[in-house]
């Protein structure tokens, strides 16, 4: 197991508990329904892949020293900052600009994957 990928995965986690509650709560009469929806898609973004961050942790163990998986871990942490994270600045400033951000997320969020996916390969090679 890579403990620091389940701590980091359940932290993110609980911070999309807590921000899809704040927003559920506390947006819902400040933004318009389509910037609200926009914070909505950072929120489940970030649980999706706060999930895949524990499950990886836990893969960890059944691959260790996988340099792949290690690397994964990190795109998908670096996507949750910029895909999330931009939409929910977005959302509550209105900042246009900050939406060229999103896509750089989303492309962490592939490399990810697609690592994982090569960590596994590799693994099944050994």
């Amino acid at each position: 197991m890579n403990a620091r990928f389940v701590i980091i995965g359940s932290i993110c986690a609980f911070l999309s508990v807590a921000f899809g509650a704040f927003g559920a709560h506390m947006l819902k009469d400040v933004l318009t329904p389509d910037s609200l929806s926009v914070f909505q898609t950072g929120v489940q973004y970030q649980m999706m892949h706060s999930l895949g961050l524990l499950a990886l942790g836990i893969a960890a163990g059944f691959m260790p020293g996988s340099k792949h998986l290690i690397r994964a871990g990190w795109f998908l942490l670096a996507g949750m900052v910029l895909f999330s994270g931009s939409l929910y600045v977005l959302s509550l400033t209105g900042i246009k600009m900050l939406g060229i951000i999103t896509p750089f997320g989303g492309v962490a969020f592939l490399i990810g994957w697609i690592l994982v996916a090569l960590a596994a390969f590799r693994h099944k090679q050994k």
